[in-house]
């Protein structure tokens, strides 16, 4: 199993209504001159799935800790077996993109599908970033300044996992530990 961060997936089923399922295989990926892709696969046969291919956009919703007992509901409530509507969220539409968004998220990525590749009973896509959505706590001063202790995103490996504290920029470690 990788260490992934936590998402959840939002598309628009084809009534329009609002899907969302938890997805921790996503990943990003450079494109070329500062353009980025977000990599995200999903494997079998889930209704996100086959409403990412079909419409070829979705939100990515960064699980902050407040938002866990959210993503661990969509886990186990499966479309095709509810409508996942026991649990109480806020749905916004997306920015840029015609895609639902979780109210409480603290980072939201837009995104549209460049690429599609198979591999067995996954499908991983590639895709272009149309717009990202974050709580104005965070302004981060360029892409790689994000304070992760305000986002506090949700680690999966097998288990939930969150961070407890910043360790330090590159360079302030020494070979004997913090400096």
């Amino acid at each position: 199993m990788c260490v992934q961060p936590s998402f959840i997936i939002g598309t628009n089923n084809e009534d329009g209504s609002a899907n969302f399922a938890p997805i921790t295989w996503v990943s990003a990926t450079g494109e070329g001159d500062d353009t980025y892709l977000i990599v995200i696969s999903m494997f079998g046969s889930k209704r996100t799935k086959t409403n990412v291919l079909r419409s070829g956009i979705f939100s990515a919703n960064l699980v902050s800790r407040d938002m866990l007992p959210l993503m661990d509901h969509f886990g186990l409530k499966h479309a095709k077996d509810s409508d996942k509507k026991d649990i109480s969220y806020d749905v916004v539409r997306g920015e840029v993109l015609d895609v639902p968004v979780l109210d409480a998220s603290r980072w939201v990525y837009e995104c549209e599908v460049a690429r599609t590749v198979e591999t067995g009973e996954s499908t991983t896509f590639f895709c272009h970033i149309r717009n990202i959505q974050m709580d104005e706590r965070l302004e981060p001063k360029d892409i790689f300044d994000v304070d992760l202790m305000t986002l506090d995103p949700v680690i999966y490996s097998g288990k939930y996992y969150s961070l407890e504290k910043c360790l330090g920029k590159i360079g302030d470690i020494s070979a004997e530990g913090l400096s």
